[in-house]
């Protein structure tokens, strides 16, 4: 802010905008402390410190707000109708002040959003998680038949390319060339404030991303070519040369997208980013984006963060996962490891994906996990990782074009992407002969996602818990069959399949059983979820809403799950509580209708404030 006193001016303001009968009213007393996430409630401890703030106000006062910020010369960063929120940077004192006032919501910090923390350990969320590269000769890529797909064809794949679908990429850019060559329809930088300018990637991170979800393949002799080879990109920078950006600039891009979704023929948003999780869910404006963006009609795919294992142990860790991957509507994708081959047999979580249940609300993410490591996909060069990663720089094996190979949560969450890009292309053109049906919603597409998906064991051949992999591995071709199958133009309370479908996929030489589950909220829901069209398929249906499911059935009170787990109205992991200040690393959880962290944070399930 240009002046010290702006924010107090601001808050001041609020007040007088009061209802007549608080007007006359002193500020509440005793610091209204619940409107801050826990950042900012360490900042008002220091009167003189700084933060970038977003501050989400009564419904119908931030134009008013914005002309007193504008006329004061304050810089506003974010300026949302849609959160009613106004971005500005305010000292302790000025958020105190802020939180205090009955008109002001809630008060978050414009956290830090990154891809990964190279040189910065600790700092943002690690979305992409790099190791030391020993790749110095070509690799035959295994992705796309491990996933149930053909393997790579040129020109775009066969006839299921992801043709006619968009996808928003909100990342650091995209590297032209010619594996996108005419498939970049949009390139807006909003680490400049969104204009629109030429595409570029100076980081690096974005093109791994887009080579992931869809490269022609045509620079490596499709040695490897993306999920969904034919789709085209929206592309929306908001990191910068080194993979940081500001929440702020999230949110004005995916609000972009939201505006603007039909002239960009946009479907699809990946995020393969994020924050550590700062407040509840209902109060992070990031989550809050990401659900609107939802409920407009986008699928949006988020991932799940690399917190799962504690850096200094390596033990594994729960409740890692980062925002916006607690968004309740966002498919939250975690990684997994397929030892670059076919077959799911050898295939594990990866140790560094970030398990649930989410910090505050205790959602239980993942929804899923997808390949996401040591994965080659197009470098853009003179980019910063391409400069810090030269171990990690790959040949072609015909071509001699360099590939970069990247681990991480951001790349099973672009292997994420193209699937859903293929499983609205099947959808859309199943039903063409027969005049069309309306599309996939994208609570029907996460539920596709997750009751074909294929569950993974452990070393010890036992099967992971739901808050490790969600309902399994993706799995895009039994995906795609499900997708084909549903005629979305029948009414609700009817059957709705036009063929029958059987629940397991043939990958490679095996045939793999499907989850044929989804987690919903806090519940497993088991059953004939696809025989008809049920109202927990509506675009404004909130994922884990109460929903009558029919038939089907939901895990009660006294349902035993392995041999450590009971869901029901309480869930308990192990016999102990040994919850950390943000990460719990152990396998020791209570979970039930309160959360105890720690030995003195209670706040229960379903209010997520702390007491």
């Amino acid at each position: 802010m240009k002046s010290h006193q702006s924010a107090l001016v601001l808050a001041a303001a609020l007040l007088w905008l009061a209802p007549a009968a608080m007007a006359g009213a002193a500020p509440p007393q005793g610091g209204h402390h619940e409107k801050l996430d826990r950042q900012l409630r360490t900042v008002v401890t220091q009167p003189q410190a700084h933060a970038r703030i977003i501050v989400r106000l009564k419904p119908g006062l931030r134009q008013t707000y914005r002309r007193l910020l504008d006329a004061n010369g304050s810089t506003v960063t974010l300026d949302s109708a849609s959160l009613h929120a106004l971005g500005v940077d305010a000292s302790g004192a000025e958020i105190a002040a802020l939180a205090n006032d009955p008109n002001v919501v809630s008060v978050s910090t414009d956290a830090i959003v990154t891809a990964l923390g190279v040189g910065r350990p600790g700092r943002g969320n690690w979305s992409v998680r790099l190791r030391p590269g020993r790749l110095t000769s070509p690799v035959t890529s295994t992705l796309r038949p491990t996933l149930g797909l053909a393997a790579a064809v040129p020109p775009l794949g066969d006839a299921l390319n992801g043709q006619g679908i968009g996808v928003a990429l909100i990342d650091s850019g995209l590297a032209p060339s010619a594996d996108f060559v005419g498939r970049i329809t949009a390139f807006y930088d909003f680490t400049r404030g969104g204009i629109a300018t030429l595409p570029y990637d100076d980081y690096g991170h974005g093109t791994q991303v887009a080579g992931l979800i869809g490269s022609s393949g045509v620079l490596s002799d499709y040695q490897y070519q993306g999920v969904a080879p034919a789709v085209h990109f929206a592309v929306f920078k908001v990191l910068d040369r080194n993979g940081e950006g500001l929440t702020s600039n999230v949110v004005n891009a995916l609000e972009f997208v939201v505006r603007h979704k039909d002239a960009l023929n946009v479907q699809v948003v990946n995020l393969s980013l994020g924050h550590p999780i700062l407040e509840p869910a209902a109060s992070d404006p990031l989550v809050q984006a990401v659900e609107d963006a939802v409920h407009a009609g986008l699928v949006v795919v988020v991932a799940a963060g690399n917190y799962g294992t504690n850096p200094q142990t390596g033990q594994t860790g729960y409740a890692g996962i980062t925002s916006p991957g607690n968004a309740p509507d966002a498919i939250t994708v975690g990684a997994a490891e397929t030892q670059n081959t076919v077959t799911r047999d050898d295939d594990r979580v990866a140790p560094y994906s970030s398990r649930g249940p989410t910090w505050y609300d205790g959602y239980a993410k993942p929804d899923l996990v997808a390949p996401g490591q040591d994965l080659i996909s197009d470098a853009a060069p003179k980019s910063n990782l391409v400069a810090q990663l030269a171990k990690d720089v790959v040949p072609a094996a015909k071509t001699g074009r360099l590939f970069l190979k990247l681990s991480g949560t951001s790349m099973a969450t672009a292997v994420a992407t193209g699937s859903v890009a293929l499983v609205l292309q099947a959808h859309e053109e199943a039903f063409e002969q027969t005049g069309g049906a309306p599309p996939l919603t994208p609570p029907l597409v996460k539920a596709i996602l997750e009751y074909a998906a294929i569950p993974l064991r452990d070393d010890r051949s036992q099967p992971y818990d739901a808050l490790t992999q969600g309902t399994g591995e993706l799995n895009a071709g039994g995906a795609v069959a499900l997708a084909q199958a549903i005629d979305t133009s029948r009414p609700v309370g009817s059957g709705w399949l036009v063929a029958p479908v059987t629940p397991e996929t043939t990958i490679g030489s095996q045939t793999f059983a499907w989850s044929q589950n989804i987690v919903w909220g806090y519940n497993i829901v088991w059953g004939y979820l696809f025989n008809a069209n049920q109202t927990a398929w509506a675009q404004n249906i909130v994922w884990g809403d109460n929903i009558v499911w029919g038939d089907n059935i939901v895990w009660g009170s006294n349902i035993v799950w392995g041999s450590n787990i009971v869901w029901g109205s309480n869930i308990v992991w192990g016999s102990n509580i040994v919850w950390g200040s943000n990460i719990v690393w152990g396998n020791n959880i209570v979970w039930g209708n309160n959360i105890v962290w720690g030995t003195n944070i209670v706040w229960g399930l379903s209010t997520g404030e702390v007491q």
